[in-house]
C-alpha cells in the first residue's frame, strides 16, 4: 500500500465512528422528495459539515422542491476546471418512516431510512475531504460539491444546476451507493424514458348502439401488446406498460383510455430506436387517434473512452489501498446520466450496502473509511487526458 493511501485509510479508520454518528444524525432527519419543510434538517447539517469544510455554501432555490446546496473552494479561479462531487440529500421515504425503521446499528450494519440512499454516500465525501485537508493534500483541481433535493423524482428542478456545473467540470464523481455486496462501482446505466399514449375513441350507448361507439379500450389492448414486442433482452431493451385508465362505466363504450409507459435501454441509439417506435404507433381500428407525449429524460450512461479512462484512475487509487473494486451496469438511472453528456462520469462512489428503497435499507459500517480513502486517493490524482 503506497504511504499516501496508508496514511489516509488508517485517519479514516479511526473515525468510523464519527462517521457512523453523522450517518445516523442525517438518518433521523427525514427528507423525503415531495416534502420540502421536511428536508430543512438534514441541508442544515450537510450546510454546517460542509463550511467547517472551508468551502463557500449556497442554497440554490428550488421552485416546486427543496433548496439544493452548492460548495465551492473560495479560492477557486474563474474558469479553473473543476471536480464536481455530486449527491443528493432527499430519499423515497415518508415523514413517519423512523417508527418502523429506525436507525439502528447490529452485527456491523447502519440500518434506516436513506442511509444506503444515498445518505451514506454523502458522509463519506465530507470524511474524504477532512482526510486530506488534515494531511495537507491538495486535490488535483478544486472539488466543487452539489447536493440535491429532488434526484429521487428526476431532478426536474435540479436537473440545470447538474447541467451548468457538469460543463465545468474535469470529471464528476457521483456518490450515489456501489452495487452489491462487493460494491461495485457503476460504470453504466441504462437510460430511461417515460411515455403517455393517450388513445380516444367514440362513445355509445353499450346496449342501445354498441356499433356505434369505437372502444379506446379495445385499441389501447392492441396497442400494449405492439409496445411489449418491443423488449428485447439481447440488446437490453425493456419497456413496460405500467398503468392503463380509461372508460365511463360499464354501459358505454369506451371514449378515451390512457397507457404510461416506461423504457430502458443500455445504449443512445436504442433510445431513439423505441421512441421512433413508440411515436409511430398507428392505429388498428378506423375512427380512433393516438397522441404520444414523453421522450427519454435521461440518457443512458455509457462506457465512454473518458468515462473508462476515469474508472482506470479508480483501479490504480483501489489497488494502492489493497482494495478490490468491479464494476457492473445497472438499470436504475442517476445524474450520472445526465453529467456523461459533459465531463468524464464515475458513479457508485457511495456506500456499500443493500436495500435501497427496501424496508432492510443499510450500510456496511467497517466498508465506509475503505470507501472514503477511495474518493480521497481520487480526488488528489490529476485526470488523465482521456478522461478530459
Amino acid at each position: 500500500m503506497g504511504t499516501e493511501g496508508r496514511v489516509l485509510l488508517a485517519w479514516l479508520r479511526e473515525r468510523t465512528g464519527e462517521m457512523t454518528d453523522l450517518l445516523g444524525r442525517l438518518a433521523d432527519a427525514e427528507s423525503p422528495s415531495l416534502d420540502p419543510q421536511a428536508q430543512r434538517a438534514a441541508r442544515a447539517i450537510l450546510e454546517r459539515e460542509l463550511s467547517e469544510l472551508d468551502l463557500s455554501v449556497e442554497r440554490l432555490p428550488g421552485r416546486e422542491y427543496g433548496d439544493h446546496l452548492l460548495a465551492t473552494p473560495p479560492n477557486r479561479r474563474d474558469g479553473e476546471p473543476s471536480q464536481l462531487l455530486l449527491g443528493h440529500l432527499d430519499t423515497v421515504w415518508p415523514v413517519g418512516t423512523l417508527s418502523k425503521m429506525p436507525v439502528r446499528i447490529g452485527d456491523g450494519l447502519i440500518y434506516g431510512p436513506g442511509v444506503f440512499d444515498m445518505k451514506g454516500g454523502l458522509v463519506q465525501m465530507i470524511f474524504a475531504l477532512r482526510a486530506l485537508a488534515e494531511w495537507g493534500i491538495e486535490p488535483s483541481c478544486p472539488p466543487v460539491v452539489l447536493v440535491n433535493a429532488d434526484e429521487e423524482i428526476g431532478s426536474r428542478d435540479s436537473r440545470k444546476h447538474v447541467e451548468r456545473l457538469a460543463r465545468d467540470a474535469a470529471r464528476v464523481l457521483v456518490l450515489e451507493p456501489s452495487f452489491g455486496p462487493a460494491g461495485k462501482l457503476k460504470t453504466a446505466r441504462k437510460g430511461v424514458g417515460s411515455f403517455t399514449l393517450t388513445v380516444r375513441g367514440v362513445a355509445s350507448h353499450a346496449g342501445l348502439d354498441p356499433e356505434g361507439g369505437v372502444s379506446a379500450i379495445l385499441e389501447v389492448s392492441h396497442q400494449v401488446q405492439r409496445l411489449f414486442a418491443l423488449n428485447d433482452s439481447d440488446r437490453g431493451i425493456t419497456v413496460n406498460v405500467g398503468t392503463i385508465d380509461g372508460g365511463l362505466r360499464p354501459n358505454v363504450i369506451a371514449p378515451e383510455a390512457v397507457a404510461r409507459v416506461e423504457a430502458r435501454v443500455i445504449y443512445a441509439e436504442d433510445a431513439e430506436w423505441v421512441e421512433q417506435q413508440v411515436r409511430g404507433l398507428k392505429a388498428v381500428a378506423e375512427g380512433v387517434s393516438l397522441e404520444v407525449e414523453g421522450g427519454f429524460g435521461r440518457p443512458p450512461l455509457e462506457r465512454t473512452s473518458r468515462n473508462r479512462a476515469l474508472w482506470e484512475l479508480a483501479c490504480d487509487a483501489a489497488a494502492e489501498l489493497e482494495l478490490e473494486i468491479g464494476e457492473a451496469l445497472v438499470g436504475g438511472a442517476s445524474d450520472g446520466n445526465i453529467t456523461s453528456a459533459f465531463a468524464a462520469t464515475l458513479d457508485g462512489l457511495g456506500a456499500v450496502g443493500d436495500g435501497a428503497h427496501a424496508e432492510h435499507e443499510h450500510v456496511i459500517v467497517d466498508r465506509m473509511p475503505e470507501r472514503a480513502a477511495l474518493l480521497a486517493l481520487l480526488l488528489a490524482t490529476p485526470p488523465s487526458e482521456r478522461a478530459m
